[in-house]
């Protein structure tokens, strides 16, 4: 089974909801945030069925949104923003770096998109999404597509990568610049931390590179301990976790930390087995 992670430029529920249906079969998971203007849509399947309906999802995206129109808190520069692929299985890199090749020449033909690779490049390199964000444009060419933004549809940043957790802290009566503070002392090789203002609170996004090792409760624990006044209302997790992951944390915390069975992504997989619909 491969993952396909689509960060769309749209976090109205009920868009969200209308373009994700077009993730067929593969879909397993929504989660939309009208602060950031954003949604991430998790697709699951073998290869040719997520091919498909990755596809799918983007065509709707691209012929739907306008990047034009856009205001939220996330750095983005493109409709269909960031789509990483991931092997659940570890030992298939290689399928998934494929299939992430194949969708991007298939952007950059079909929508005239620039394309931007990150994870393991075709000259034996790596490339991490930050840089791609940093250089993009700059010292940085697309991969694919033409050399210019399309100001309607941005560009896109295409991944290969092993399977992360992405996942917020909401903190009250703190600054920005706290909170920016905490993102950088946090921020290291397994955990990449932003700090965004919302509406009543600052909100600390982070992406858990090495989540079996550095989980939730470790970057919760940093983050109370690190905090300079405030307090920490509320976690969430963004899209699904790994089941061995979420078992890693104790039961106690899981309610403190956002986490719930029902998130896992062989959960999700579950309701697919038994015919149930992904919960939008």
């Amino acid at each position: 089974m491969f993952e396909c992670v689509v960060n769309l430029s749209e976090g109205r529920a009920v868009f969200a909801q209308d373009l994700a249906r077009n993730g067929g079969p593969s879909l397993c998971d929504l989660h939309s945030d009208t602060s950031h203007h954003r949604s991430v849509v998790t697709l699951i399947n073998e290869p040719s069925s997520l091919r498909r309906d990755t596809r799918a999802l983007i065509d709707a995206a691209m012929r739907q949104l306008d990047l034009r129109d856009h205001r939220g808190v996330h750095p983005r520069f493109g409709v269909a923003d960031v789509v990483p692929f991931v092997a659940l299985d570890p030992t298939c890199g290689d399928v998934a770096r494929e299939l992430r090749d194949e969708t991007a020449r298939w952007l950059a033909t079909t929508w005239s998109v620039p394309v931007f690779l990150y994870g393991p490049l075709p000259d034996g390199t790596t490339r991490s999404l930050p840089e791609v964000r940093r250089n993009a444009f700059r010292s940085l060419s697309p991969d694919f597509g033409p050399a210019r933004v399309d100001p309607r549809r941005g560009a896109s940043a295409l991944g290969q990568r092993s399977v992360l957790v992405a996942w917020n802290m909401w903190v009250r009566a703190i600054t920005l610049e706290e909170g920016r503070r905490v993102a950088r002392t946090l921020r290291d090789s397994s955990v990449r931390a932003l700090a965004f203002a919302i509406p009543g609170y600052v909100q600390l996004s982070f992406n858990l590179v090495d989540p079996t090792n550095v989980g939730p409760s470790v970057v919760y624990d940093r983050v109370r301990a690190t905090l300079r006044g405030g307090t920490i209302d509320h976690a969430e997790l963004v899209g699904l976790i790994p089941r061995a992951v979420l078992e890693k944390e104790s039961r106690t915390r899981w309610d403190q930390l956002g986490l719930r069975e029902a998130s896992t992504i062989e959960a999700a997989l579950e309701r697919r087995s038994a015919g149930l619909s992904a919960p939008l």
